[in-house]
């Protein structure tokens, strides 16, 4: 099922960010994401979709405190609809964003090509200063304070994400 989402084959760059259940923490990093490459203009360029490792949500909106948090930010994550990662993905993604080392291991068992295991990787490893957290905890079994804390770790690790993407964004979009 697609819920309405597809990779954009013309964009430059396509990205998924997957974690667990596709409710909590790879929507907000699709929004935060979306909302960052569209301010900076390259919203024509980049294509980004999230999804999860588990079937569990699939259908589902995002979790009500990931909508609060995002909301509390001046998003809308409302749209959103879970679906699990597909493996035939692989050949249309660019890049594969994992939240912790479970997922991680997931997804790079999936991949059946070396090329497609180098395109996972986690998320706080674009963050020089959170790098050494490895994993970006799960908040589905904590308090929406803890979403908020979780939401601040995503987008800040995006914001580092997008600058060490953006020069070759630029470059191909000329």
């Amino acid at each position: 099922m697609s819920f309405g989402r597809a990779f954009d084959e013309s964009a430059l760059f396509r990205i998924c960010f997957v974690c667990t259940g596709n409710i909590c923490r790879s929507p907000m990093a699709e929004v935060l994401f979306k909302d960052l490459v569209e301010r900076s203009g390259y919203g024509h360029a980049v294509s980004i979709m999230s999804a999860g490792t588990g079937e569990w949500h699939v259908g589902e909106q995002s979790d009500a405190r990931t909508l609060a948090a995002l909301a509390s930010k001046g998003h809308d994550g409302s749209k959103h609809r879970a679906r699990q990662f597909d493996p035939d993905w692989f050949n249309s993604l660019d890049l594969v964003v994992a939240f912790d080392r479970s997922q991680e291991r997931i997804l790079k068992s999936w991949a059946r090509t070396d090329q497609d295991r180098a395109k996972v990787h986690l998320l706080l490893s674009f963050d020089k200063e959170q790098a050494p957290l490895i994993d970006v905890p799960d908040p589905y079994y904590s308090d929406a304070a803890y979403f908020s804390t979780v939401l601040n770790m995503i987008e800040r690790a995006g914001r580092a994400l997008f600058t060490q993407i953006e020069p070759g964004i630029r470059w191909g979009a000329r």
